[in-house]
């Protein structure tokens, strides 16, 4: 295809520019969204780790022999409906376990003649009755075959029938089964979560099913096109309540201690979504949306301390907002969302019972931050915003998962920015998800959106699928309670450009988006303003790397660019080859609104560094984002390094958040590849003096640190003034968060630093202590009752420089009554996130590997940060081989949902080394003259 580049319209044109404008960041959240990785990921000061992973094809080639060896279901059975009754038992039995029961009766069509039945089932132990595993009858008249016999599959995780006759096309049958399974505590399935609440040790029976865990709660047809109706029944302890997804309609006590809840049946959903929760938890509710039943639930002290208040208070706006938004309203009877002490994923949309880690949903408007407030609207729209996208209109396979999480990913921020519209939650999309995007796309072994079906089929494989898309409102109209692929909403954009006046484009919606969706990466566009000339070309991390992934687009793009120039605001038409040139400085993809990085010919390059040194606030934002972080990325040879740092000088009279936010994420690199070396002296110079007049102008403007910044985004940046200015020695600094945690240590009871500094003091103080500062941290983490304080509290205890505090603390992680199991992974990175603890955390994953796969990684698609956050400051050609034999001395043990991130990690450290060699040396000659 010829270089040809289209300039968006207007930003306003509705359904277009959300479908191929602002669908460029959207794709950016599809590949930066890890399934709640971006939901654990923290807001400013929260010390979150990050992950990104892809999809990765099968290591070993496995030709199955019959329909069971397939991961895949056969389509010849389709369920119609469920009936399914769950008993959790809250104390262990004789041998220590906590078991659940139960049994469930599924009715199903036959559409294809067949003598086999096959449904997914792993980890239950199922009834024999006389000699089978389930039993088998008709509807409607019709005479079911009998069972020949029944076994399991533990490969593929299926129950199998072998019937005598054929089931007729057309009949509906009942199969019913019971089963015993337990409650363990593994986060997944229908498992246990355990809390103490004054002095009393409590356990909850709670659920978690995507993405593949419904099979260990029930067998099921458990593939996100299977949908069906569930009607449930929960057996329970008195004194305990409760929950699924349907609204309940009963609540029998036998004469036995037990009640019986009985739900409403559900909508017509995928197993995924289902919820069961068995807890003693208490609620806040409201009505107020169209007498709509919203209740927050979490553990009582919780409810008690109002940390529900503000999660009652926004979810109401944040609903009304989507149903206006998507032109649909809301479709279930209530909307339930509760806090868990114990929860492998940031949050999940069941339908109509959202799941979420405490620190997810839980605000407590005493302790908590700022961020922790941030983080609990943009999760809680997150969520809210699958009850249409994904839950209403569900995709009909993993490889287009796409379709949920990136388009969740992204309207979140617009529900959050209705809830809260002071916080400037759009500008903060482009920190939060762009950049990440970017990250990992750049590599050759990225990938593209819409993966083939065959590439993902096995549990660990759907677990690295956690990755969007736009939407049209006659889309969710049509598809109402069923399933799609992407080519539907193609489709439906399509009929919406076609129906909008004044809306011209060039192509197909077909023909944009397919080379977005269907090949990996995203373009560098360079625009040459002595010529005119605009052209493209695929952007890798290592120019150097081979592609191995051939595309049929041969790596070019539509490209929907915004630009400016002097005294041109923000040019917004559909541009098509036509020049960009002038005497003045010329700026493309104006608030990095499009999905792709620019390069520009000196002269002009030239022109917008004398602009930043002399009028940065000319074009606010626009200049900071797009000229800051592109030129920063230049590990391409795209520019030279000298160039990119140049782009910083200016940061000394800079006062906003998301300049400063945006270079310091990107200056993070150059930290993360020096800070072993001498380099880190020189460039921890030029940040100090950097970073000084933006520290003394908080200290003025909060009266030397008594009063907290008004605005939202300038609170964030005060975090980091305080954060960078002590970790670079800025005069002060260490003394003033010495004192504060000093103060609370001799005030145990009173704690002097307020919540939005909590993270940076906390960390710092501990960092220049000793066992005294992280021994006063563990008490007060162990006896928190806030989730958002303890969470704090345990990424602080990771920056002690002290080695054998640090191995202790890698040693609690292996140990579930002193470091959750959800947590266990996120400390081990916290940990190599420190300079110092990085050696020891790459030692104890290589010593334990074969424990910590088996605990966390064959299925958790959060897994894959552990790699990733362990790998990211190697850049020595001893590390890559130190990687190389890691990978090869653990093959027979597996990597799960974590392969592509090793493979990704190999590839990283490889340009890193490269980057290193090439460019050290103008770097300490850069930043020892620069720090004068």
């Amino acid at each position: 295809m010829g270089k040809v580049y289209y300039i968006s319209k207007n930003v306003g044109l509705g359904l277009l520019v959300l479908g191929v404008s602002a669908l460029a960041t959207i794709i950016a959240l599809s590949i930066a969204y890890d399934k709640e990785k971006a939901k654990n990921q923290g807001r400013p000061g929260d010390g979150a780790a990050d992950s990104t992973s892809m999809p990765t094809p099968p290591a070993t080639l496995f030709t199955p022999k019959e329909p069971w060896d397939r991961y895949r279901l056969p389509d010849s059975l389709v369920p119609v409906s469920y009936n399914v009754t769950l008993w959790p038992r809250l104390e262990p039995n004789a041998d220590g376990l906590y078991i659940f029961t139960g049994h469930s009766a599924v009715v199903f069509k036959c559409v294809k003649e067949t003598d086999l039945i096959i449904i997914h089932s792993n980890k239950l132990n199922l009834t024999n009755f006389h000699g089978h595993l389930a039993k088998l009858s008709g509807l409607d008249e019709v005479t079911a075959p009998t069972i020949q016999k029944s076994w399991l599959v533990v490969k593929t995780e299926f129950l199998v029938l072998q019937l005598r006759s054929r089931l007729a096309v057309g009949a509906t049958y009942v199969l019913y089964i019971e089963f015993q399974g337990e409650l363990a505590d593994d986060l997944e399935g229908f498992y246990r979560s355990e809390y103490t609440e004054d002095g009393v040790k409590k356990v909850v029976a709670t659920s978690q099913m995507q993405a593949t865990y419904a099979r260990k709660t029930f067998p099921c047809f458990d593939e996100p096109a299977m949908k069906a109706v569930f009607s449930v029944t929960i057996i329970h302890k008195r004194g305990t309540v409760a929950l699924s997804n349907g609204r309940e309609i009963d609540g029998v006590i036998d004469g036995m201690p037990v009640k019986v809840t009985t739900f409403e049946p559900t909508e017509r959903m995928s197993t995924y979504l289902l919820a069961f929760i068995v807890s003693d938890f208490v609620s806040i509710q409201s009505n107020q949306n169209n007498n709509l039943l919203i209740r927050i639930w979490a553990r009582k002290k919780a409810i008690d301390d109002r940390q529900g208040d503000y999660a009652l208070n926004v979810t109401g706006p944040i609903l009304q907002f989507y149903e206006r938004y998507y032109n649909a309203t809301y479709p279930l009877s209530k909307s339930d969302q509760i806090a868990l002490p114990d929860f492998n994923a940031g949050a999940m949309e069941n339908w109509g019972l959202v799941t979420y880690r405490e620190t997810a949903l839980l605000y407590d408007p005493i302790v908590s931050s700022t961020g922790n407030k941030e983080r609990v609207t943009t999760v809680i729209a997150h969520e809210l915003a699958h009850m249409w996208f994904g839950n209403l209109v569900t995709l009909r396979w993993w490889n287009d998962l796409w379709l949920n999480e990136g388009f969740a990913s992204y309207v979140e921020y617009l529900g959050a920015d209705y809830a809260e519209p002071t916080w400037d939650m759009k500008d903060q999309i482009i920190l939060y998800d762009m950049y990440k995007a970017f990250a990992v796309d750049a590599l050759a072994s990225s990938h593209p959106l819409s993966c083939r079906e065959e590439e993902v089929n096995d549990p660990a494989q759907i677990s690295e699928m956690f990755n969007t898309i736009s939407y049209n409102k006659s889309y969710l109209n049509t598809f109402a309670f069923d399933n799609t692929e992407y080519t539907d909403l193609w489709d439906h954009l399509q009929k919406a450009v076609e129906n909008t006046p004044g809306i011209h484009i060039p192509h197909t919606v077909h023909d944009i988006m397919n080379r977005w969706t269907l090949q990996m990466g995203f373009p560098v566009v360079t625009i040459d303003t002595r010529t005119g000339s605009i052209s493209q070309k695929h952007f890798l991390l290592d120019p150097d790397s081979v592609v191995d992934r051939p595309s049929q687009f041969n790596y070019t793009w539509f490209v929907p660019i915004k630009w400016m120039k002097t005294g041109v605001e923000q040019q917004q038409y559909w541009l098509l080859q036509k020049t960009v040139s002038g005497q003045d400085w010329v700026l493309a993809n104006t608030n990095v609104s499009g999905y792709f990085r620019v390069n520009y010919d000196l002269e002009n390059w030239s022109r917008l560094l004398s602009l930043l040194n002399t009028n940065h606030k000319v074009s606010h934002l626009p200049i900071h984002l797009s000229n800051v972080s592109d030129t920063l990325h230049c590990f391409s040879k795209i520019i030279s390094t000298t160039l990119a740092l140049t782009t910083t000088k200016y940061l000394s009279k800079e006062k906003d958040y998301i300049p400063w936010e945006s270079v310091l994420r990107n200056l993070n690199y150059y930290i993360l590849m020096f800070d072993r070396t001498e380099v880190y002296g020189a460039l921890q110079a030029y940040l100090k003096k950097q970073i000084q007049p933006l520290f003394e102008h908080f200290r003025t403007i909060t009266a030397n640190w008594t009063r907290v910044p008004s605005g939202h985004t300038d609170q964030y940046n005060q975090i980091n003034a305080i954060g960078i200015a002590c970790s670079m020695g800025v005069r002060g600094c260490r003394e003033l968060i010495r004192g504060w945690y000093r103060q609370w240590m001799e005030t145990p009871n009173h704690n002097p630093i307020h919540p939005n500094l909590k993270s940076t003091v906390y960390c710092s103080a501990i960092a220049f202590g000793g066992t005294e500062e992280w021994d006063f941290a563990w008490m007060k983490f162990k006896n928190t009752t806030v989730a958002s304080e303890a969470s704090r509290l345990r990424a602080a205890m990771a920056c002690t420089k002290t080695p054998w505090l640090l191995n202790r603390y890698l040693e609690y992680t292996l140990d579930p009554t002193k470091i959750r199991k959800q947590d266990a992974t996120s400390t081990i990175q916290y940990i190599a996130q420190n300079v110092v603890g990085l050696p020891l955390a790459w030692n104890f994953i290589r010593a334990r590997w074969s424990y910590i796969f088996q605990q966390y990684g064959k299925g958790s698609f959060s897994f894959s940060s552990l790699i990733s956050g362990i790998t990211k400051r190697f850049s020595t050609e001893f590390e890559l081989q130190e990687l190389k034999k890691f990978k090869e001395d653990n093959l027979h043990v597996g990597f799960g949902s974590a392969t592509l991130a090793l493979e990704q990690a190999i590839e990283k450290t490889t340009a890193n080394i490269k980057w290193v060699t090439e460019n050290k040396a103008q770097v300490l000659k850069w930043f020892t003259e620069a720090s004068k």
